[in-house]
């Protein structure tokens, strides 16, 4: 089985208040990206087939890049390089770039932000075993929060919570399916808030693999102690490093 990583590092980071994008920002000494994709791949029980495509900001490329890419390439499978591709406007034209850049050749394709560094390795190689078998899997967590539909500034109702989910990352599935999942979507014009809608629009099965709270995405300034106490408790596995 060979797998296609894809790594979608083209996010600004409004929300952080930084300058730096997020998938490039320091933790524990390493980028974002680079614990991204060490534990992606350690998840990955084939690494030699395996193949990382990471998309960026076309700037980022130059201004970015450069500085981390050889740090990429000492984890990545003897022989292999990461491929760096342009991101398009929204995530739905990244992933489609992204599946431009894989071989014909992969299997299943993982989808993951790279602000997700701290992806627990087992849940993510549970969520590649379930893609296998059932062709789509995704990880999530049950909402733990109760939930208030607002109007204005006013709480008008309460939500049932039981059967609601908040999706993570890695979102996985055969490379075909993403295929004929996008292009569904083009036709229908049809826009997608994360890789698996566009599988459920096309009408196909995802399975639901449960994530850990641990697998936050760095969004606002106080995530990255929160990242940084749960590196300790979990360090990266980084390989050939």
């Amino acid at each position: 089985m060979k797998v296609a990583i894809l790594l979608l590092a083209a996010g600004r980071g409004t929300r952080l208040g930084s300058d730096v994008p997020k998938a490039f920002l320091n933790l524990g000494g390493e980028t974002l990206l680079l614990h991204s994709a060490a534990r992606l791949l350690a998840a990955v029980a084939t690494r030699d087939s395996c193949e990382v495509i990471v998309l960026v900001q076309p700037e980022d490329r130059v201004e970015l890049v450069p500085s981390c890419i050889d740090r990429l390439r000492a984890i990545m499978p003897s022989g292999t390089d990461p491929k760096i591709v342009d991101g398009g406007a929204t995530r739905q034209e990244s992933m489609e770039l992204g599946l431009k850049a894989t071989a014909e050749d992969v299997d299943f394709v993982c989808v993951h932000d790279a602000a997700r560094p701290l992806v627990p390795v087992d849940r993510a190689r549970e969520c590649l075993r379930t893609a296998q078998a059932v062709g789509a899997a995704l990880l999530a967590v049950p909402a733990a929060d109760t939930l208030k539909r607002v109007e204005g500034s006013l709480a008008v109702e309460t939500l049932d919570r039981s059967s609601i989910w908040c999706a993570q990352t890695p979102q996985i599935a055969r490379r075909e399916w993403f295929l004929q999942a996008i292009e569904r979507a083009r036709e229908a014009k049809f826009e997608a808030t994360d890789d698996v809608s566009m599988l459920e629009h096309a009408g196909l099965p995802v399975s639901v693999v449960s994530g850990t709270a641990g697998n936050l995405k760095i969004t606002r300034p106080d995530d990255l102690p929160l990242a940084q106490a749960l590196l300790e408790r979990d360090p990266t596995p980084f390989p050939n490093a």
